[in-house]
C-alpha cells in the first residue's frame, strides 16, 4: 500500500469500526443520503466477509487517526473480456482535504487493480462535486458515458 511519513493507505481492519463509522456517516451526509446505523452495520459486514465482493481501504494519519476511506469491488467487463475494479465510495474528512489522502486512496485502489490484472478502475461522482472532479480530472480520464438508475422497491 501507499505509505509516507504522514499517511498510510491500508485495508480496513476490525479495530477501525468506530472511526470508519464516523467517516462513512460523513460520506452519506456529503451526498445528502439518509443512512442509518443498521445500513452502516451491513456495509461494515460486507467489508469483512470474504463471500462479499466489497473491500475497503483507509487512509491513516499520524497517531492512528483515520482520515479517509475507499470501498471498491471487482466487476465483469464483458465487451472488453476483462475485469475492472469499481470504486464505489471515496471520502476524506473535511479537516484532511488537501492532504493528499484522496490521491493516495485512489492510487491504492489502482495498485490493487493492477496487481489483480484488472483492465481499469472506474467510478462515478456527482456533477456538482467540483473539488473531487478537479482531482479526478487530474488522475483519470472522464468518459462519455451517462448513467441511469431504475429504482426498485426495498
Amino acid at each position: 500500500m501507499t505509505d509516507n511519513a504522514d499517511l498510510e493507505i491500508r485495508p480496513v481492519r476490525d479495530g477501525d469500526r468506530e472511526q470508519w463509522d464516523h467517516l462513512y456517516a460523513g460520506y452519506a451526509a456529503f451526498y445528502q443520503v439518509p443512512q442509518t446505523s443498521e445500513m452502516r452495520d451491513k456495509v461494515w459486514g460486507w467489508l469483512h466477509d470474504p463471500a462479499q465482493e466489497s473491500e475497503g481501504l483507509v487512509a491513516q494519519g499520524p497517531g492512528g487517526k483515520l482520515v479517509g476511506l475507499a470501498h471498491f469491488r471487482p466487476y465483469a467487463r464483458p465487451l472488453a473480456a476483462s475485469t475492472g475494479l469499481f470504486l464505489d465510495d471515496l471520502f476524506v474528512s473535511p479537516d484532511a482535504r488537501g492532504s493528499g489522502a484522496a490521491d493516495a486512496l485512489i492510487e491504492g485502489v489502482r495498485k490493487i487493480a493492477e496487481a489483480r490484472g484488472c483492465s481499469l478502475v472506474r467510478w462515478i461522482t456527482a456533477e456538482d462535486n467540483y473539488r473531487g472532479r478537479g482531482l479526478y480530472d487530474r488522475v483519470a480520464s472522464r468518459t462519455a458515458w451517462v448513467t441511469y438508475d431504475i429504482k426498485l422497491p426495498s
